[in-house]
């Protein structure tokens, strides 16, 4: 496997403001050791569309269920029934002074600058507390290392990291208290 371009811009892209459909599960599949050349009387498949962060899930799940159900091929009926659909959720700018913050706190305990990333966009719960607080500031982080595997068997925290880490976001705490003093 290789990623689908060399163009770091492009893989950014791809993974936070385009959509990406994955098939999650199958079932009708036969294992390969039974699998032959004939016709299956029914295959189900279970799909996931990441979105952009400001696409309106609703109306994306109900174009995805058109586009899958006009015209299948070969007379096939095709059905699409969606389980739930969440909004993903787009930071917004921050203050300078919550920048230069982040920013010092990373110097200050990782010896860099602070770094960004997006990933994704569909964070339902993000979006749901951007709704409900429009005005707050949102610092999302967290700590992976070298053979993490988020989410997944090998899952882990590198404790070195993970102390750095705590005493940047204990250092933007007191730089947040500091800022509503003045």
């Amino acid at each position: 496997m290789q990623a689908v371009t060399d163009n770091t811009t492009e893989l950014i892209l791809n993974r936070t403001w385009r959509p990406a459909l994955s098939i999650t599960g199958a079932d009708g599949l036969p294992v390969i050791a039974n699998a032959g050349n004939v016709l299956r009387a029914n295959t189900t498949v279970k799909i996931s569309l990441r979105l952009p962060p400001t696409c309106d899930a609703v109306r994306a799940s109900a174009a995805l269920k058109e586009l899958l159900e006009q015209t299948p091929p070969y007379g096939a009926r095709v059905r699409f029934v969606p389980d739930w659909a969440a909004a993903g959720w787009h930071a917004p700018e921050m203050p300078p002074w919550l920048e230069q913050a982040i920013d010092e706190a990373s110097r200050h305990y990782f010896n860099n600058p602070a770094v960004y990333m997006g990933e994704g966009g569909t964070i339902p719960f993000m979006g749901m507390l951007g709704a409900k607080f429009p005005e707050a500031q949102f610092l999302i982080t967290g700590v992976l290392g070298p053979h993490s595997n988020a989410h997944g068997p090998n899952e882990f925290l590198h404790i070195p990291a993970v102390k750095k880490l705590t005493c940047c976001i204990t250092e933007l705490i007191a730089r947040h208290y500091e800022q509503g003093k003045t």
